[in-house]
């Protein structure tokens, strides 16, 4: 049997290797990216378990520091804020209390 240009498997065939082409290009493309990805800076410096250990360690003991700062910082806000409305009497003798709380 002989395939003619309007043979249904003509068609078939074609679309198949559109789709092929179409498959090897998204590999190519996907193998580029996993290379440029393996290239990278911070695939490079996490390289080894100890490396990793030790930017995580770094890094929780910013997060650490940083979230003690901010409450210091928060707190001391919050304290001036509650001494300065003492002019207002039912929020003036509230925040008296809240003072005299956290003094203690």
């Amino acid at each position: 049997m002989v395939n003619t240009p309007d043979d249904p498997r003509t068609e078939a065939r074609k679309k198949l290797a559109e789709r092929e082409k179409a498959l090897s290009f998204e590999v190519r493309a996907l193998r580029a990216e996993v290379e440029r990805m393996n290239n990278h800076r911070f695939i490079k410096l996490h390289d080894s378990l100890w490396k990793l250990g030790l930017f995580q360690l770094y890094r929780g003991l910013a997060f650490g520091l940083g979230s003690v700062l901010g409450a210091s910082l928060l707190v001391s806000i919050l304290v001036y804020l509650l001494a300065s409305i003492d002019f207002i009497p039912v929020l003036g003798d509230w925040a008296q209390q809240i003072i005299d709380e956290m003094q203690q």
